[in-house]
C-alpha cells in the first residue's frame, strides 16, 4: 500500500527537495505540497494523509499551535522537519513533546544539504505510517518548575523506594517521558533515560523536560555521579549509556556498536542496570518501534528489580513494550498515566 504524505514547508526551494527524496520511493507518494499553516490544514482535511511532514520554523505561524490542533482535531501522523539553528532544535524537542512521532534534520552534521540522505526521510515516513492513535483528551496542564518547592508530587506515596530507575522509549517517547516525569517526585532516585533521537536535537529535549517535571533533566555526561532528583539522557551520539560503580553510582558513555539495531541501546542501559544495581532497581519501557529493550529489561526482571512495560492503549507504538510482555519480561503493564505511581510502589 502506497503511504500518502503531505509536505508543509514554507521553502519552495526545501520542499522541492524533500519531494527529490522521496520521489525514488515507490511506496510514498507526495500527494501535495503546503506553503503555510493554512494550506497544510486545508490539504490535511481534503486529502487524509497517512504521514504529514511539517517545519515548524514557517514565518508567519505558531507551528507549534498547529501541530497541537492536527494532535487534537485529527491524529496524524507528524515528523517535524528541522533546520539546523539554536531555535529549530529547542522547537523541535516541544513538538514531540506535544506528539509528533520523530523528527528529520534538513541537512547533515555538516550543515550543507543535499539531494540524496540515504534514505533517511523515507525511513521515518515508513515507521510513522505505521502509527496509530488512540482517541486523545484535552491535556491538562503541564507542571511548572515551582513544583520542585514541594518535597513530592501530590499524588505519589514513594512506599518503596528504589536505588535507580532506567527508563526506555522510541517512537512518541518525548510525549511519553513528559507524561511519565510530570508525575515523578522532585527527590526521585537518580534517573537513566535512552530514547532514540538524533544527537542534534537531545539537550533541547532535555531542557523542553525540564521546564515541565519536578526533577532536574540534563543530558548525561562521563562518569557523572547520579544525585537524587536528577534525570540523566542519553546524547543520542554514537555511545550507549550505562551505570557503573558500587557504593556510589555514576554515569557510564561509552562508544560501541548497534546493539538491537540502535546506538544508545535501551537493552545496554538495562543490562548494565541488572548488572550494577539488581534487585534495587526499577526498569521501565515505553512507546516505540522494533524490540530494543526487552531483553535488558529480561535481564533485569531475572535480578529481582521491578520492571513496567507501557500498556497497548496508551502507547503510540506498541512494539517495544509488546516485545518485552512477550519475553516475560514486564512484571506490571500499565497505562501511560500510572506508571510514575507504579514504579514508586508495589501495591499502586
Amino acid at each position: 500500500m502506497t503511504i500518502r504524505v503531505v509536505i508543509v514547508e514554507d521553502s519552495p526551494t526545501m520542499r522541492a527537495i524533500l519531494m527529490n527524496r522521496l520521489a525514488k520511493e515507490p511506496d510514498i507518494e507526495v500527494v501535495a505540497a503546503a506553503a503555510n499553516a493554512a494550506e497544510g490544514r486545508q490539504m490535511i482535511r481534503e486529502l487524509d494523509p497517512d504521514v504529514v511532514t511539517l517545519d515548524v520554523e514557517m514565518p508567519g505561524m505558531n507551528g507549534l499551535d498547529f501541530l497541537e490542533k492536527i494532535m487534537q482535531l485529527r491524529p496524524t501522523p507528524v515528523i517535524i522537519v528541522s533546520g539546523a539553528t539554536q531555535q529549530g532544535n529547542e522547537t523541535t524537542a516541544r513538538a514531540l513533546a506535544l506528539g509528533a512521532v520523530d523528527c528529520y534534520a534538513k541537512s547533515g552534521d555538516g550543515g550543507g544539504l543535499s539531494l540524496d540522505d540515504s534514505g533517511r526521510l523515507a525511513e521515518l515516513i515508513r515507521d510513522a505510517a505505521k502509527v496509530r492513535f488512540a482517541p486523545r483528551s484535552a491535556p491538562a496542564p503541564a507542571p511548572l518548575r515551582s513544583t520542585r518547592t514541594a518535597a513530592r508530587q501530590p499524588g505519589i506515596t514513594v512506599t518503596d523506594r528504589p536505588r535507580l530507575i532506567a527508563i526506555g522509549a522510541s517512537t512518541g517517547g518525548v510525549e511519553a517521558l513528559q507524561a511519565v516525569l510530570a508525575d515523578f517526585p522532585v527527590d526521585c532516585p537518580p534517573t537513566l533515560i535512552v530514547q532514540h533521537i538524533n544527537a542534534r536535537f537531545a539537550p533541547a529535549v532535555a531542557r523542553t523536560l525540564d521546564q515541565h517535571c519536578p526533577p532536574r533533566i540534563v543530558v548525561a555526561e562521563p562518569d557523572q555521579p547520579l544525585r537524587d532528583g536528577h534525570v540523566y539522557l542519553a546524547p543520542g551520539d554514537d555511545r550507549h549509556l550505562g551505570v557503573g560503580g558500587s557504593q556510589n553510582l555514576h554515569a557510564k558513555l561509552r562508544r560501541g556498536q548497534l546493539v538491537s539495531g540502535h546506538l544508545p541501546s535501551v537493552d545496554v542501559l538495562f543490562s548494565s542496570v541488572a548488572e550494577v544495581v539488581g534487585a534495587q532497581a526499577v526498569g521501565i519501557l515505553l512507546t516505540g518501534m522494533g524490540s530494543d529493550g526487552a531483553r535488558g529489561l529480561l535481564a533485569m526482571a531475572q535480578k529481582g528489580a521491578r520492571t513496567i512495560a507501557q500498556d497497548e492503549a496508551t502507547c503510540t507504538v506498541f512494539g517495544m513494550p509488546r516485545a518485552a510482555i512477550s519475553l516475560g519480561a514486564a512484571r506490571i503493564v500499565a497505562p501511560l498515566g500510572q506508571i510514575a505511581r507504579r514504579a514508586f510502589s508495589k501495591a499502586a
